[in-house]
């Protein structure tokens, strides 16, 4: 089989398809989940404590924001920072790789604002042939 050329489709479809395609999902999973996004983007305005992060992200729970938190630290997007101070102190903040995040992320938020009629459109007119009501909007 030949090799793909670099920067073209089949390069993208063998990078997906291939062993890559593992690890894109894994780091996929990891980005895309409910909250993890709000996160980093909250903090690239600042370094935060726990308690502000919980005020700024409406609707999650402390435990998901603990949880979140965990796993972002642990996958080196964030660092948290504890003082040794009466009462404790624990700052979290974007490392460099975090911060590597927030222009893939802009971009696919552009995308989605973009092109959400058109999915929304699709939707209808697909629900509609197959005789279904449309579901609300999200």
């Amino acid at each position: 089989m030949s090799q793909a050329q670099p920067g073209t489709p089949y390069e993208h479809t063998c990078m997906i398809r291939g062993d890559g395609g593992r690890t894109i999902r894994a780091v996929l999973d990891r980005i895309c989940d409910k909250w993890t996004l709000l996160i980093v983007a909250t903090l690239d305005e600042q370094r935060m404590r726990f308690g502000e992060l919980h005020q700024h992200i409406p609707g999650i729970s402390q435990r998901m924001l603990t949880l979140t938190l965990r796993n972002l630290t642990r996958d080196g997007l964030v660092s948290r920072t504890a003082f040794a101070e009466v009462p404790p102190r624990v700052e979290y903040a974007l490392t460099p790789l975090g911060k590597s995040l927030i222009p893939p992320a802009l971009a696919l938020a552009g995308w989605a604002m973009e092109n959400n009629a058109r999915i929304m459109e699709s939707r209808a007119a697909h629900d509609t042939a197959d005789g279904r009501p449309s579901p609300p909007a999200e």
